[in-house]
């Protein structure tokens, strides 16, 4: 049986570089993946990098309005997994699109993704993975004190920001993202 799996972390715990040795051990065997990100990710064009220097052409750029179950049938019916990067960027109704993908088509489809934005609050596409995916793993990263990460504050110009936009892509180099543990975060968002 197919399964629809997310696998979640703060900002540098290895999301991406995980996709792409997993794209990587799938076509090592002779397999084929198909590698998705949504169209709302522009840090990379049409690939996906990590920060450690790993990148890959992606095969589709998901627009909001997709019908992920259509555009899979149609086009990757034939490949032995789904890899979707950037994950939480998706709408509801596509996670729901890819879980029909893992019953009806038994593609698994292994989403990876934030679960929450700089305020702490769930993404739509993560809470909705969160709510109907199989398996749901969480990838870990460690916050400047050592302790684990699971929150990502946004700085710009190394002033925590404490509002705004939930989504700002990184592109500029004034906004940056870091992961933090609990307690650090509180302190960050405290400071006057």
């Amino acid at each position: 049986m197919a399964k629809l799996y997310f696998r979640y972390g703060a900002m540098g715990s290895g999301k991406t570089a995980q996709l792409l040795q997993v794209a990587f051990n799938y076509k090592e065997r002779g397999m084929s993946v198909a590698v998705m990100k949504p169209k709302l990710d522009t840090k990379s064009g049409e690939k996906i990098s990590t920060r450690i220097g790993i990148e890959r052409e992606i095969d589709y750029l998901i627009k909001s309005e997709d019908n992920l179950y259509s555009v899979i049938s149609n086009e990757f019916k034939n490949v032995d997994c789904i890899l979707i990067d950037e994950a939480q960027f998706l709408e509801c109704n596509q996670v729901d699109d890819l879980m029909k993908v893992t019953t009806e088509l038994e593609i698994p489809v292994i989403c990876y993704g934030l679960r929450t934005n700089f305020l702490t609050s769930g993404f739509s596409g993560s809470t909705r993975l969160l709510e109907i995916a199989h398996t749901i793993e969480e990838l870990k990263t460690i916050c400047k004190c050592g302790k684990k990460a699971i929150f990502n504050a946004r700085y710009k110009n190394d002033v925590i920001v404490k509002e705004g936009d939930s989504i700002i892509i990184d592109n500029n180099s004034t906004i940056k993202y870091v992961s933090l543990c609990p307690s650090c975060y509180r302190k960050e968002m405290n400071k006057k």
